[in-house]
Formats: structure tokens, sequence, C-alpha cells
């Protein structure tokens, strides 16, 4: 068996799962599409509360576009905001925050 090493050259030989709801699950995707990460380089960095920086991209771009054509299509539905919208503004905060960063680079 070939051992799969880290960026850092790290074996990662152990396992962590659990389990999430749909809607936790569609929420952990929208954060991780933009990122640019894998999955779970994206849940490591946030439970070892590192920081993620997002490196622009053509993927990183399309997933960002893809996130906020969803979001301007949810938000075209919708006629007034809830409690119940919480996940979709947080989403939108982060994706705003990201491109707020991007454009940064740009600079």
């Amino acid at each position: 068996m070939e051992r799969t090493l880290d960026y850092k050259g790290r074996w990662r030989n152990h396992t962590v799962a659990f389990r999430v709801s749909d809607e936790e699950a569609k929420l952990i995707n929208d954060l991780v599409a933009p990122s640019g990460l894998t999955k779970q380089d994206y849940i490591t960095r946030r439970l070892l509360c590192r920081d993620v920086v997002v490196q622009g991209n053509p993927r990183v771009y399309k997933a960002l576009k893809n996130q906020m054509a969803a979001i301007y299509e949810e938000l075209k539905r919708l006629k007034t905001l809830s409690p119940d919208n919480d996940e979709l503004l947080y989403t939108l905060q982060v994706i705003a925050i990201t491109l707020y960063g991007l454009k940064g680079e740009d600079e």
C-alpha cells in the first residue's frame, strides 16, 4: 500500500467521521466550494481554528459564480427574509467576504 502524504509530508492514517443533516451538508458544501480546498482540508482547517485562505483560480471563480446565481434565484423567489433563511444569508456573507478578498488580489 502506497502512503499518501499531506502537503506537509505527514501521513494521514486516522479517519474521523460524523453525521450531519441535509441542511448542514449543503451548507458545508456551499462553504467548501469557493475555498478552493478539498472538503477534508477545509474541515480540518476550520476544526483546528486555522485560517482558510482562498487562492483565486478558475475553479474558485466558477464556484462563486454558481453560488451567486443560486442565491440570486432563491432571493427572487422569497417574498421576505426570515430566520428560516439564516443558512442562505450566512452563505451569502461568506461569498461576499471571499469576493472582497479576491478583489484585493487584483489591485
